[in-house]
C-alpha cells in the first residue's frame, strides 16, 4: 500500500516537473534545496563535515558554510532539471547540454573499427546527462550500472526515467554477467560511478589527502577487456546549461605491462579532486565520501572480472 502511495506521487511529481519549462524547473529545483539545507540537519552536517576536511586550510568556516549552501541550492537543481531533461529530445538539449572532447571517444581501433571503452564518472551536476551524451557517439551504445531503490515503486519511476535515454543499465548486485555478456554484442560506452564509498571491498586510497574506501571496477574492466580508459565530468555553466568534458585516456599499460589497479584509480582519484576544485558546489557533498573501513591499505589487484566488480561501484548511482 504505501509503495503503491510513494509510487504515485513519484509519477505525479515527475509529470508536473516534465511540463513546465526547463528554467522554471531549474528555479523550482533551486528552492527545493535551499529548503532542505535548513530541515535536513543530517546530510547538512555531513557536506559541512566533507567540505571542511578538504577545504580547512583554504577557506574560512563561514565560506564552507555558504559553500555547503550553494551546494544544496545545486543539488535540488540537478534532481528536478534531471527529471525535466530525461523527457527532452536530442534537438530539446542540443541548445542546454554540449560536449567537450567527444573526439576522444571517436577514435577508431584497428581496421578503422569502433572501440568499447570505460568512462569513470561520477556525481557533478546533472550527471543523468551523460546516458544522453553517448547517443552522440553513433555506432557505439551507452550502458551503466546502478543500485537498485528499496521501494519498488519508486524503482519503477526512476527507471523509466533512466530508460528513456537509450542507455542499458545494469543492476550492480544481479547483473554482473548481462554486462560482460553485452562487450561481446556492442561496441560499448560503460559509464561507472567512481566517487563514491565502496565498502570494504574496496581499494583504500587517498582523496584529497585522507584515506577512503576506492572502487576498483573502472580499472579491473579496462584491465580485464583491455579497452581504453577515460574520466568525463558534468560542469553546470549557469542555470539549466551543462558541459560535459570527457578527460584524457588514462595509462593502463607501463613499458608494456599492465598497471596495478591502485595505480589507475589514483589517477583517477586526482581527475576527481581536480574537477571538484574547479567548481566546488557542483559535487555531491552530502555522500559520507571518508568513512572508516576495515582495509587498511590498497587490497591485492582482483582476479578477472566476477559480480564484485559491481557491487565495488559505490552506494549510489
Amino acid at each position: 500500500m504505501i509503495d503503491q502511495l510513494l509510487y504515485f506521487i513519484a509519477r505525479a511529481l515527475v509529470g508536473f516537473l516534465q511540463a513546465l519549462p526547463l528554467g522554471l524547473v531549474a528555479r523550482l529545483g533551486q528552492a527545493g534545496g535551499a529548503l532542505a539545507y535548513w530541515l535536513d540537519a543530517r546530510h547538512r552536517r555531513v557536506a559541512v563535515r566533507n567540505l571542511a576536511r578538504c577545504f580547512d586550510r583554504e577557506k574560512t568556516p563561514a565560506e564552507i558554510r555558504a559553500l555547503a549552501r550553494e551546494n544544496f541550492r545545486r543539488l535540488g537543481e540537478n534532481y528536478a532539471c534531471a527529471v525535466k531533461t530525461a523527457s527532452m529530445s536530442a534537438g530539446e538539449l542540443a541548445g542546454r547540454m554540449r560536449v567537450i572532447g567527444l573526439e576522444k571517444l571517436l577514435r577508431e581501433g584497428q581496421g578503422g573499427a569502433p572501440v568499447s571503452r570505460v568512462i569513470a564518472i561520477g556525481h557533478f551536476g546533472n550527471f543523468e546527462l551523460f546516458a544522453r551524451a553517448v547517443q552522440l557517439i553513433p555506432g557505439h551504445q551507452g550502458a551503466t550500472t546502478y543500485r537498485a531503490l528499496r521501494q519498488p515503486g519508486l524503482n519503477r519511476v526512476l527507471l523509466s526515467l533512466r530508460e528513456r535515454s537509450g542507455c542499458l543499465f545494469f543492476e550492480r548486485r544481479l547483473d554482473g554477467a548481462a554486462l560482460r555478456a553485452a562487450f561481446g554484442r556492442k561496441n560499448i560506452i560503460l559509464g561507472l560511478f567512481s566517487d563514491q564509498h565502496a565498502g570494504d571491498l574496496g581499494m583504500r586510497l587517498p582523496f584529497f589527502g585522507h584515506e577512503c574506501s576506492t572502487t576498483k571496477a573502472p580499472a579491473v574492466f579496462a584491465l580485464r577487456y583491455e579497452l581504453p580508459l577515460h574520466t568525463a565530468f558534468c560542469f553546470r555553466e549557469r542555470s539549466g546549461h551543462w558541459r560535459i568534458e570527457v578527460g584524457d585516456e588514462i595509462p593502463t599499460r607501463e613499458n608494456d605491462q599492465p598497471r596495478s589497479v591502485a595505480a589507475i584509480m589514483l589517477d583517477v582519484n586526482r581527475a576527481f579532486e581536480d574537477a571538484v576544485r574547479r567548481d566546488p558546489a557542483n559535487w555531491f557533498w552530502v555522500h559520507n565520501r571518508w568513512k572508516p573501513g576495515r582495509n587498511k591499505a590498497p587490497a591485492p589487484d582482483p582476479a578477472p572480472a566476477s559480480e564484485l566488480e559491481l557491487r565495488e561501484t559505490g552506494d549510489g548511482g
